[in-house]
């Protein structure tokens, strides 16, 4: 782009922008797509659209009467279709000027829902392949109009001619491209079939191939989409579509999902994943319009937490932004994303009212998809949380079954927790669920919802601890000075040791402690370390008494009952600190450095206090 020279234009007044066609053509053809394979697919649309206009003007035209006829032999790539065509002012005001559509005319104005191109410029995406552009074309809204012949080359320059009517018997517009050296691999007479399969395999008009090999044009498009063929029975239909969905996304779907927005002409299939798949990972859909393919990763037409299907979907009012490679978001593409996200909750309603088996099998594959759905849809959550298996002290199982069993459910806010308390909890007859998982724990708490006569709780530490039996007085008093030995052993943990009986007697020790009485804990060492100055000051007004772990001694134990008649005060010191690393292991939480220096220490330290025994 240059600019004009300011004394040639006064003050204030309106300028024009000089522009660089051939930087305006390398721009737009070399980087608003983002493959050369687009080209094909730009040379159908266009065809598409034409014919699309075409029978506008002839609405008697039967359907198939007009078509489109693709020819590659490896030197030439030929695109001819029996479409309105262009006049020699068409030629002028579409094919020379970039951004201007022949889909907007005037006289065209009132069907431009009907084309799937709105921006002009697809016609630029063959110079990915090649440095001219030939076009042959003769209107059929002008009787005996002449063949108009247009050459557009990469420098941004071009050429126009009138032609004798028998260049071009019949109306219609034929696009030749010579490939570049370079552009071998989109060009070959095989590439381009299957690039044409590829794009057009939906269209509604017919279209044909012809690699110049002497044989009739082989159809591209054969059949009309599978949802738009008929078939003599529901079953027979529904092993097509699933047919269908594993010959586009390659897997055989747990179900297929019949989708039908009439308001937008959208048909289509959903597939149902058979294997669980990350939640939040949203899978590509596979969207035409109007029969041509836009994208295989449109992501957006579906909500977030739809990531257990995979869509292909045929519409006719979805807009296509400039590119032609993904949907542009308006208040119609919001409107279909709530529409089928209404079609996926119908379909979960239906397997858990009619097909307690598929349900099952859902579930267990893509349990996770449906918790996200749940927490904010009430209707799923009254539906189907009975059924959803969670990680409970019973084992993995539905809430329905826990609440039957317990009518106290108590929830930990971490895995980590969950595997503390587990063993435990469940010899001791307490009803835990473990709320670590995502979701899990505010789904559970919904849980009175369902069932009225259940009540939910979090897990604390006293809960836990006020269901395991003390021991006599006799035993505890025998026992204190190793006990006392041990809290000072353990002092720098911030652990407090307790003896008592608890099953199952197999379990030494329990580490009862929360990932929040840790954080607590950390930040009130920090104060003590930062005494004084203004951080200091901030840091103690947020002190408060800070929750001390617990080490619960089995009494039970047999290794405990020995451990705690220990009269060699280092000997007892270090049974204290190998029973704790080995509870603090047994909750499988991340370990401080401390704790792992001290679980090594203690075992070294036990070995050789056997070693000099046995010497």
């Amino acid at each position: 782009m240059t600019l004009p020279d300011a004394s040639s234009n006064p003050a204030g007044a309106d300028r024009t922008f000089q522009v660089d066609l051939r930087g305006l053509v390398d721009l737009l053809s070399h980087h608003l797509y983002s493959s050369p394979r687009v080209y094909l697919r730009e040379l159908l649309q266009n065809a598409v659209d034409a014919l699309t206009a075409r029978h506008s003007l002839e609405p008697g035209t039967p359907a198939g009467a007009f078509g489109i006829r693709l020819y590659a032999d490896g030197s030439v790539v030929r695109v001819e279709d029996d479409g309105v065509g262009l006049t020699e002012a068409d030629v002028h005001t579409f094919l020379a000027t970039i951004g201007r559509s022949s889909k907007r005319a005037e006289q065209v104005a009132e069907q431009r829902g009907d084309f799937i191109g709105q921006f002009g410029i697809g016609l630029l995406s063959c110079f990915l392949v090649a440095d001219e552009i030939h076009v042959v074309s003769r209107s059929a809204r002008t009787p005996d109009a002449p063949a108009v012949e247009w050459r557009g080359r990469g420098d941004g320059s071009y050429t126009i001619r009138t032609l004798r009517a028998s260049a071009r018997p019949r109306p219609g517009t034929t696009v030749t491209l010579t490939p570049r050296a370079d552009a071998g691999e989109w060009t070959r007479p095989t590439q381009v079939r299957a690039l044409a399969r590829h794009f057009g395999s939906l269209l509604r008009h017919p279209v044909t191939f012809d690699d110049g090999t002497g044989g009739t044009g082989a159809a591209v498009n054969p059949e009309p989409a599978p949802w738009a063929r008929g078939y003599p029975t529901p079953g027979a239909r529904s092993r097509a579509l699933a047919a269908y969905g594993e010959e586009v996304f390659g897997f055989t779907p747990l179900d297929t999902i019949e989708l039908d927005l009439p308001a937008v002409g959208l048909k289509g299939i959903a597939c149902v994943l058979p294997q669980a798949v990350p939640a939040g990972r949203r899978h590509g859909h596979r969207v035409h319009v109007k029969g041509m393919l836009l994208s295989e990763q449109a992501d957006e037409i579906l909500p977030e937490w739809a990531f257990f299907v995979r869509c292909v979907v045929d519409a006719e009012s979805l807009r296509p932004t400039a590119s032609r490679e993904s949907l542009y978001e308006d208040d119609t593409l919001a409107a279909v994303r709530d529409a089928l996200a209404e079609r996926l909750r119908a379909w979960i309603a239906r397997a858990a009212a009619s097909d307690p088996d598929l349900l099952a099998r859902f579930l267990h594959v893509h349990h996770l998809a449906v918790k996200s759905l749940a927490v904010h849809d009430d209707e799923i959550l009254q539906m189907l949380l009975p059924w959803l298996p969670f990680e409970t002290t019973d084992g993995q199982t539905t809430l329905d079954e826990f609440a039957r069993t317990h009518r106290t459910v108590l929830v930990t806010s971490s895995v980590e927790e969950f595997r503390q308390v587990a063993a435990i909890a469940s010899a001791a007859g307490l009803g835990v669920v473990n709320g670590g998982y995502t979701y899990d724990r505010e789904l559970v708490h919904r849980l009175p919802e369902i069932s009225p006569q259940t009540s939910v709780a979090d897990l604390d530490p006293a809960t836990l601890t006020a269901h395991l039996d003390p021991v006599d007085r006799e035993t505890e008093l025998a026992a204190a000075a190793y006990l006392a030995r041990a809290r000072e052993a353990l002092a720098v943990f911030d652990c407090d040791v307790a003896l008592r009986t608890f099953q199952p007697a197999a379990a030494p020790a329990l580490l009862v402690d929360s990932r929040e009485a840790r954080h607590e804990r950390t930040r009130s060492q920090l104060a003590r370390e930062q005494e004084g100055g203004l951080w200091g000051d901030i840091l103690g007004a947020l002190r408060q008494e800070a929750p001390r772990a617990q080490l619960i001694l089995n009494q039970l134990n047999p290794l405990v009952r020995t451990a705690v008649a220990i009269d060699e005060p280092e000997l007892a010191r270090t049974s204290a600190e190998a029973l704790y690393g080995q509870a603090a292991l047994l909750s499988r939480r991340p370990l401080r450095p401390a704790e792992s220096s001290l679980i090594n220490r203690s075992f070294l330290d036990l070995l050789a206090h056997a070693l000099r025994k046995d010497n």
